[in-house]
């Protein structure tokens, strides 16, 4: 019987062991899953679909190569497409059904793309020679654009990689289980022996009896019955023939009921869901805040550069309308008098708030609020950035300081993103136009305007820097041979509305406001200092001066029905144009 269990336990050892090593070696499934395709054409531009990338779940392991350089990008489908536009390029998806790659050419217009290195529209880019290999995550909904130069032909091969799940979570149980089998088998079988030994020790021989005469015996026929196994061979028999048909049924049955079978040994993988079905996002946030981080910086970047040169072609890369018209007029005014104060700088971030335009057209627009967490003396900068198509950066239109006392209105998430309000939308409670010629007449009456209850006045600094008391103070300044006047109009620069959580919303208006100071006796003349001296050139005019100060305001508008009033929540003024009465 110790016989028979040790072979039992070294039978069930063997086969848990080599069930264990089996299933890491010959029944291993790959670790992960490969396509590869290579385009037939030569076009400058190959983007490979976002059905492609996420063909099987997990993340995308990329290799492109077939080129001299190689620059890949990624950003969402649309953006991609829209920057490709109608150039003739290859792309590269997923057919679910034979699963492989697929490789089709759509034919455009161009043929060529300017330099995608830099663009607004990339989460990330990167740029090799001859061959690009990086591991990413890219959801559906965004998509790679390969090119050269734009010119030569993209890198043709592109290779695809993700992850399996190959983890044989029996195989370390089996190979341990084996291991306690062969151990129990070991000590069966020196049991066995040792028991054995101690059956063949000594025994007394007994005495001789002597022998009883036989009886006479009749024989019977013989016949063909078989006789039945007695003895210790014949147990022996039986018993190792019942064991070794229980260890022949475990090992039968240990291969039916394990992860052994056929169709779980499979290699091939199961497509990911975002595969087949793709879910479409309605207007998505212009940009990522990883994005506007970015663009940010680089505008710090620009803005730093050129004030510090005072070079207005560079500024304009990356400024425009009210911002870009205000400081390209103070780099002429410092220029002409280093003595004179400049803009404050354009810091870097931390980025406080982003709220990017709902939208997957142009323009689109980004508001993002800045602050230097180094230096407490740079007030907190509120910028409304614009890009005008898929393949322009994005400009700073508006840069407005903030009140320290105001606080911005709770927005939407950054991944969610705000509408941009039409002019005349019913949200709004004043049109733009209307917001800023009723905040110039108070700023020119005061009180005494009609719209003056419509508007916050605690905390508005404005109205003291340049209300009533200080044009009063203007005339009083001058002598008796000159006179002025105050005027006020709308700037060159659109107004931008974004929706706030509230119905409201953050609007922001160019506000012109004109100072004319002309001599009222025949050979008076007018003197100029400051910056208005700088700008035009002029120390004295016998036909008098125009000044033009551009304002940048912004405020916020609450829901209508509210009966809450317009907040300025900052501002920004400066001289923009000055010269002589024409």
């Amino acid at each position: 019987m110790r016989f028979v269990l040790a072979i039992i336990s070294f039978v069930l050892a063997a086969v848990m062991i080599g069930a264990g090593i089996a299933q890491r070696t010959v029944f291993a499934e790959p670790d992960q899953a490969v396509l590869t395709t290579s385009v037939s054409t030569k076009s400058a531009v190959t983007v490979i679909d976002g059905a492609a990338l996420n063909a099987y779940d997990g993340n995308q392991s990329l290799t492109i190569s077939g080129a001299d350089k190689i620059f890949a990008a990624y950003g969402r489908t649309t953006d991609v497409l829209a920057w490709v536009g109608d150039t003739t390029h290859n792309e590269i998806g997923f057919d679910p059904e034979t699963l492989e790659l697929t490789d089709t050419l759509v034919r455009g217009a161009e043929s060529e793309v300017p330099n995608p290195a830099g663009s607004d529209l990339w989460l990330n880019e990167y740029e090799r020679d001859r061959e690009l290999s990086l591991r990413v995550s890219v959801p559906s909904d965004f998509s790679f654009v390969v090119v050269s130069d734009g010119v030569e032909p993209a890198a043709g091969t592109v290779s695809l990689a993700w992850p399996l799940d190959n983890a044989t979570p029996f195989s370390g149980p089996l190979i341990v289980g084996g291991a306690v089998a062969l151990l129990l088998g070991l000590l069966f079988l020196l049991w066995a022996i040792t028991h054995m030994r101690k059956l063949r020790g000594p025994r007394r021989k007994q005495l001789k009896m002597p022998k009883v005469p036989k009886k006479p015996s009749y024989k019977l026929p013989r016949k063909s019955i078989a006789k039945p196994a007695v003895g210790r061979r014949s147990l022996g028999r039986g018993m190792i023939a019942a064991p070794l048909l229980l260890a022949g049924t475990l090992v039968l049955s240990g291969c039916t009921s394990g992860v052994l079978t056929t169709e779980n040994a499979s290699s091939k993988p199961t497509p990911s869901a975002s595969a087949t079905t793709a879910a479409a996002v309605a207007d998505p946030p212009a940009v990522t805040v990883s994005q506007a981080e970015r663009i940010i910086a680089d505008v710090s970047k620009v803005a730093a550069a050129a004030d510090e040169a005072k070079d207005a072609t560079l500024l304009a890369t990356r400024f425009d309308g009210a911002a870009l018209e205000l400081r390209t007029a103070n780099y002429a005014i410092v220029s002409a008098d280093p003595t004179l104060a400049t803009l404050p700088a354009i810091p870097a971030g931390p980025v406080k708030l982003t709220l990017p335009q709902q939208t997957d057209t142009w323009p689109r627009t980004v508001f993002a609020v800045i602050q230097d967490d180094t230096d407490d003396t740079i007030p907190s900068i509120a910028l409304f950035l614009e890009q005008a198509d898929a393949r322009e950066p994005y400009k700073v239109m508006y840069a407005v300081t903030l009140e320290p006392s105001q606080k911005i209105p709770d927005v939407a998430q950054a991944d969610v993103g705000a509408a941009r309000l039409l002019p005349d939308s019913p949200v709004l409670r004043l049109t733009p136009t209307e917001i800023a010629l009723a905040y110039a007449d108070i700023l020119d009456k005061d009180v005494d305007s009609e719209f003056y209850d419509q508007f916050e006045a605690e905390g508005d600094s404005l109205r003291t820097a340049v209300g009533p008391a200080y044009k009063e103070s203007v005339r009083q300044a001058l002598p008796t041979t000159a006179s002025v006047a105050f005027a006020s109009g709308i700037g060159e620069a659109d107004a931008i509305s974004l929706a706030t959580n509230d119905a409201g919303a953050l609007i922001v208006v160019n506000l012109n406001e004109t100072t004319t100071v002309a001599p009222i006796e025949e050979g008076a003349a007018v003197n100029t200092s400051g910056q208005v001296k700088a700008l035009s050139g002029l120390a004295v005019s016998s036909k008098g001066v125009v000044a033009t100060y551009g304002d940048q305001l912004l405020f916020y508008m609450p829901p209508t029905g509210s009966g809450e009033k317009i907040v300025l929540l900052g501002y920004t003024q400066g001289l923009v144009k000055a010269g002589e009465i024409g």
